[in-house]
């Protein structure tokens, strides 16, 4: 017996067919490189207890009395010097990884981007999905090794949203991926093609990772031994050595290292003339990779005494990058999508 479609009242609110979404998140960007814009973007930032862990009453009047009324014109030129036509590399670069993965995932699955701190805003784009239909969402923060300050702020702010919505679509989070397979194999092309491009032999490869504070480590975050891991095999799929740096130290607090900046010098010092750095922590080139690495580190290293340095793109939108997301995202979507 074939039973008749259900007839909505007529006043029934508009039911959008079931979908499944897939939100790619990232760190975030100003919508302008400058102060103004900058200055709206760090205090998000660096308001964000995850980011930084001290008590509010302490750190706010340091904030909002010096930080925000200092730093803001120095990071707009920063930013100035790698802003590209169509925006912040970071979100070009992510919006540009979406569109690539649009059709990835058939027909029933919508693929959005969005930034924890900035725009498009994470709550913004959860709640688009959940207005097209989607019932299940996969939330993908794409930051290969977890920390608290990125991995778990972005799921953060998807769950805050969350828990206002009266019907809430079903949630899974993206595992961290720093030593899977499919990412250290899209690593190892990666920078073999770049330093194919090359014209000179590298003496010597540096693997930045963003810095964190030293006591993150103490308190259990993993994201030094993701880092440490991530170097370790992917020197061992390129059978030569890496040195491992982190870059980006804020503040008076003992932060992880050797710092990379210092690592460059030290290097140039000793006699290392050709250097060849990439940043395997970052899943698209932003501020952090374009201008301090690719700007400030050659610098460095140039001042110091070295003569060759190159900086080695992310992952970005190139196909190595996409093919291995789409892959870790099927594997993700597995039960709630059938796909070949």
């Amino acid at each position: 017996m074939t039973l008749a479609p259900v007839k909505l009242p007529a006043d029934h609110p508009a039911v959008p067919a079931p979908k499944i979404g897939v939100l790619l998140m990232n760190l975030g960007t100003p919508d302008a490189p400058d102060a103004r814009s900058v200055k709206r973007y760090l205090g998000e930032f660096l308001s964000d207890r995850r980011v930084v862990e001290l008590p509010a009453i302490a750190w706010q009047p340091i904030l909002r009395g010096i930080i925000l009324n200092t730093r803001p014109k120095k990071s707009a030129h920063a930013y100035s010097q790698v802003w590209r036509e169509d925006g912040s590399p970071l979100a070009a670069i992510t919006k540009a990884q979406a569109a690539r993965l649009k059709d990835a995932f058939g027909p029933g699955v919508l693929v959005d981007w969005a930034m924890r701190y900035g725009r498009p805003a994470i709550a913004d784009r959860v709640q688009a999905m959940k207005d097209a239909g989607c019932e299940r969402i996969l939330l993908a923060p794409l930051y290969p090794q977890y920390c608290a300050a990125t991995t778990a702020t972005a799921n953060d702010k998807a769950f805050a949203h969350l828990a206002t919505m009266r019907w809430q679509p079903a949630i899974r989070t993206l595992p961290p991926y720093h030593d899977d397979p499919l990412y250290i194999g899209a690593l190892k092309e990666s920078v073999e093609t770049s330093l194919a491009q090359l014209p000179f032999e590298p003496e010597a490869i540096i693997a930045s990772f963003h810095g964190m504070p030293k006591r993150t480590l103490q308190l259990g975050d993993p994201y030094h031994c993701h880092c440490q891991k991530t170097a370790r095999l992917l020197q061992e799929a390129l059978g030569r050595p890496l040195t491992i740096a982190f870059q980006s130290r804020f503040g008076p607090a003992k932060w992880l290292g050797p710092a990379t900046d210092e690592t460059l010098v030290a290097m140039a010092k000793a006699g290392t003339r050709k250097v060849a750095i990439l940043a395997p922590g970052f899943s698209a080139d932003c501020l952090e990779t374009l201008e301090e690495l690719a700007i400030r580190g050659r610098e460095s290293f140039v001042d110091a005494g070295g003569t060759d340095f190159a900086y080695l793109p992310c992952l970005n939108d190139e196909d190595g990058g996409i093919a291995m997301l789409r892959q870790i995202l099927t594997r993700e979507l597995e039960g709630w999508v059938r796909l070949p």
